[in-house]
């Protein structure tokens, strides 16, 4: 059964890197939360089936607090930071084509700036939750928007196997 187990997995991960929709990659351990502690999920990801249609291109983490402390998820080079409409966004390149993003948060770094994993990047700023303080984090590989939490936790469905 190990052999099936293993063609599983490697059918998910070939899956997810050839962009099947639905498919997620195993957690990467270089990767963490960034917020602290772990938070809930206000809103999950939900890309749109085209590029120009709506949906949520990143997931929203809270609740939390007007200015507390959002860490980068991993070590990076800070590519944008600026006001996107009425936002303030922090973009991060982590190399490998990964780029993430945080609004609103409010930040003294600029584009250049090296950060690492658990480094605090700025501070939540109000403005995204309606009801609450949250922050949107959002990934993108290349062009292509993916699912934040598939960096921080194990998104592989569950598959039960025969005991022998």
């Amino acid at each position: 059964m190990a052999i099936l187990k293993l063609s599983i997995t490697t059918f998910v991960l070939a899956a997810t890197l050839a962009g099947i929709p639905g498919a997620t990659a195993p957690a990467e351990e270089r990767w963490a939360w960034p917020l602290s502690p772990k938070p809930a999920i206000l809103r999950a990801f939900d890309p749109p089936d085209k590029p120009w249609l709506s949906g949520h291109r990143g997931v929203d983490l809270g609740p939390t607090f007007d200015g507390a402390p959002v860490t980068s998820p991993s070590d990076g080079v800070v590519t944008f930071a600026g006001v996107v409409v009425d936002r303030p966004v922090l973009t991060i390149d982590h190399g490998e084509g990964l780029r993430s993003s945080f609004e609103p948060v409010i930040s003294d770094l600029k584009p250049g700036d090296a950060v690492q994993k658990g480094q605090v990047i700025g501070s939540l700023a109000p403005g995204h939750c309606s009801s609450s303080a949250c922050i949107h984090w959002g990934v993108r590989r290349g062009e292509d928007y993916v699912n934040p939490l598939g960096f921080v936790e194990d998104l592989r469905p569950s598959i039960l196997l025969p005991l022998e």
